[in-house]
Order: C-alpha cells, then structure tokens, then sequence
C-alpha cells in the first residue's frame, strides 16, 4: 500500500490528479465539468485520471465516454494513490461520510456532492475531519452548484450592495414532478436507508442554503411538515414484482426564522405535476426586490422601490454580460449559458482554491449548517411543533 503525499509535498511539474466516485446523473454532470473547465478558465493544471463506480463493465463505458484516463471499482484502492490529489463524491449520500472522511485522513482534496450526509451525525464527523486536514493544508467543498448560476451570485451582490435594503421575507419554492405518476418505479432515492429523506434532502437543501447564501444569514428557528402522497411504488420487476413501501417524503414545507429577523418560506415537492426543475426564488426589502427561476436561469427580475411610483416595476437583467459573475470566459453578450455551466463554475472555484490554499465555499461547514436546518425541519414535522436549530 502507497503512502499518500501531503499536498505540500506535490510536484509543482506534476498536474493535479483526479479521481471521481459515481458515474450516474451528478457523476455525468461531474465528469462534463472536468473536461471543460481549463478551456475556459485559467485553472491550475490537472487531469482526469479515474472514474469509480461498482460495475466494471458500466464504469469502464462511462470513463471512455467522460474523458477519464481509466476506470476502477475499489475507492480505497484509488484513495491511496500517490498520484491521485482530488476525489470528487458523487456517490449517493449514504457513502459520503465513509468516503469523504478516508479521503480526507489520506490528505486528498474533497469535493462532495450536496446534501453533506444523510444523517446530522455523519454530517458532523465529516465536518470535524474536514477542519482537522484543513490544518494539513487540504482543502474540502460541499457541491451546492446553484451558488454558480450567475444570475443567482448577481443577486447575492445586489443585496450585500443594499440594494434591497433590510430583507423582510424570502419565498423558495423548488418543485419537481418525476413522481407525480404513482406507477414511477421505486429507487434507492425512495428508500430511507439510502436516500437519508426524500424531497427534504434532496433539492429542499438547495433551497435552504439559497436562503443562507444570498442573504449572508443563520436560521435560528424552524416550522416544518413532510408529506408522502405515494406510500407504495413497484418495486424493481415492475408491477409484477409487487409493491415496495416508500420510507421518504414526497414533499416538504418549512418556515425558517432568520437572525437578521427576515423570514423565509420554504416549500419543496417531487410530485408537483408540470414543474419539471424550477426553482424559484423570491426576495422581498425595504427598498427592493428580486425574482429567480431556474427554468430561466439566465435572468434576474429586479424591482427598485427607491424610484418614484410611476417609474417602479420589475425589469429583467439578461445575465450575460462580461461583468456579470462567471460570464467574462463564456461566450458573447446575448449567448446564454446552461445548468451544466454551474458544474463547471464549481470545479474552476475549487481548483482555484486549492491553488491558492484558502478554503473554498460552500464549505463542509456550510453543508452542516443546512443539515442542521434539515434536521430540525424533519423533527418539527414529526413532533408538530416549531423548533431551535441547536448547533453543536
């Protein structure tokens, strides 16, 4: 077995090497982002050399197709690797803790897919393992890739700019349909085991930590309630092979107490019929406002209350001008970008990072401080009461 080299001890001739774990929807939308990245940013150099996923057959297929060097089915083999510096998790969230932890004790950089764990305590111990490497010099992010959308990091400026004045309330609402047909197959997404919760874990954290980010605040107060309307789906076979229970929530609604006293509205589904990824996000001060969806990502409504009357209403920011956030590597003013570019704005942060040995955010201990609001949101719902977020 090798010895690990400490990032310091890295050769500065030798680019930075990279490892993947998972090869499915955010292991694909990963892997995109490795190979564009130095096209368009100026990012230190390094390479693609593993992809890791269970089926050699399946894995070996997705590396050839994904620009990865070669394929491999035992993460801890690769883990140890000399010439391996990155691991990037896209594995499902019951692996991320045992993963993330031994690839932050062998000095690798980590980069793990959102939600941080599936459970508060694995949450904790990956954030604990994180500040010990820290120290090392060994970088470590959380994947909540919406913080790249440019339109979203031009909002962030706008309010820490005042332009909104002092926030009253947030509305974030991101709703999904791929199991509004109750004949939807069951998945390890449906299972409590595997998924850790349902639409809470799954895109109810990104909400959250849109509240977080783009406000700059804390919750300190938490109203929930979970609901599954599916309780029983087919299970593998199909309708013949019976019906297998649903253990998570379908959907999720949350009220979230703010310290700078703004409120936010929270409210999540997977079976809401006809929204196929919208995330919709409004923010309402003082002395503005501002719209997001997702579904029209490349665009901002913003509403300056500071005007007279007569001159006020919502306009919408095309975002996608060279002084906008990210936009300056893309292409010409009026080109629009994609989801898939918010992957790619992700890798070139971290890299970044990395390169200049500050820590990158989201940070390990910014994915726990949304476990901790997921946590206390699953608790309110079970005990029909409104709770305070206690951070450990």
């Amino acid at each position: 077995m090798t010895t690990p080299a400490h990032p310091s001890e890295t050769p500065a001739s030798r680019p930075l090497g990279v490892a993947a774990i998972g090869y499915a929807f955010m292991g694909k939308a990963h892997s995109n982002a490795w190979r564009n990245v130095a096209s368009f940013f100026d990012v230190p150099a390094f390479e693609q050399k593993v992809l890791v996923g269970r089926d050699a057959g399946a894995v070996a297929e997705a590396a050839a197709k994904y620009g990865w060097a070669e394929s491999a089915t035992d993460w801890r083999t690769v883990i140890t690797r000399d010439d391996i510096d990155i691991i990037d998790i896209c594995a499902p969230g019951w692996m991320h803790a045992e993963i993330a932890i031994a690839a932050l004790e062998a000095g690798k950089h980590v980069l793990v897919e959102k939600p941080l764990a599936n459970t508060l305590a694995e949450a904790e111990l990956m954030t604990a393992a994180a500040a010990k490497a820290r120290a090392k010099g060994v970088q470590s992010m959380i994947g909540f890739n919406y913080r790249r959308v440019p339109a979203l990091a031009l909002a962030r400026e706008l309010i820490a700019e005042g332009r909104l004045g002092t926030v009253r309330h947030v509305r974030a609402a991101y709703l999904q349909d791929w199991l509004a047909d109750a004949q939807a197959p069951m998945t390890w997404r449906l299972r409590k085991e595997t998924a850790g919760s349902g639409a809470l874990g799954d895109i109810a954290s990104h909400a959250i930590d849109q509240v977080l980010f783009l406000l700059g605040d804390q919750v300190t107060e938490v109203s929930g309630r979970l609901n599954t309307f599916v309780d029983r789906r087919p299970g593998a076979g199909g309708p013949a092979g019976g019906l297998e229970e649903v253990t998570v929530d379908d959907a999720a609604w949350a009220t979230l107490s703010l310290t700078s006293g703004a409120i936010a509205s929270v409210e999540v589904s997977r079976v809401a019929t006809g929204r196929k990824n919208s995330l919709q996000i409004e923010i309402y001060g003082d002395k503005g406002s501002l719209l997001f969806d997702l579904e029209n990502l490349n665009e901002l409504g913003f509403l300056d209350a500071t005007l007279p009357v007569r001159e006020q209403g919502f306009r919408r920011i095309l975002v996608n001008e060279p002084e906008h956030p990210y936009l300056a590597a893309w292409w010409p003013q009026g080109h629009i970008i994609g989801w898939e570019h918010t992957f790619t704005h992700q890798v070139r942060d971290f890299l970044l990072a990395i390169m200049d040995g500050t820590q990158p955010s989201p940070s390990f201990e910014e994915g726990l401080n949304v476990q901790y609001v997921l946590d206390a949101v699953e608790a309110s719902a079970a005990n029909k009461s409104t709770l305070t977020v206690v951070r450990h």
